[in-house]
């Protein structure tokens, strides 16, 4: 099962609904500190709504201590990035994959991103569109959404209950 992996996030509503797409898949999410929340904070509570329970989360104090984990565990480091050439709907997912997204205000330092086995982007016809040209991204738990769905289907790990 792919884990998803959320950088230095800041805005606890958007970490609260990525916890529960967690919930919902059985996907295990990984918090890379400092967060720009509390853990108990009420807005991230309520986002991820009578569900955290269900979440197998792990925080790990900062990137060097996440990526000894990772090394421990094994699998492949993928980068999701609007700064990424590749489409994330080119990619071949293993069930082994860390899913990494980075802050909602300013994505993934350079460092971190240029550790990742891959960088991949979630592209936008919006972005073709003179009208829509100030839309550089979408919203954090959105992309993890969109992400994680794919990877899941590509493994045939979604069923109906």
């Amino acid at each position: 099962m792919p884990r998803i992996v959320l950088f230095q996030p800041q805005i606890p509503p958007n970490t609260g609904s990525v916890a529960r797409t967690c919930a919902a898949t059985g996907t295990e999410l990984h918090l890379v500190e400092p967060l720009g929340f509390q853990i108990d904070d009420r807005q991230l509570k309520r986002a991820g709504l009578d569900y955290w329970p269900l979440v197998s989360l792990q925080r790990h104090a900062d990137w060097s201590a996440f990526a000894d984990h990772r090394v421990r565990s094994g699998g492949r480091l993928i980068a999701l990035s609007s700064h990424a050439s590749q489409p994330y709907t080119s990619w071949q997912f293993e069930p082994d994959d860390w899913l990494l997204f980075g802050r909602e205000t300013d994505g993934l330092p350079t460092d971190v991103l240029a550790s990742a086995d891959a960088a991949l982007t979630i592209p936008m016809s919006g972005a073709k569109r003179p009208q829509q040209a100030g839309v550089r991204s979408l919203n954090l738990s959105v992309s993890v959404g969109v992400v994680l769905f794919e990877a899941l289907r590509q493994q045939n790990l979604l069923t109906l209950a």
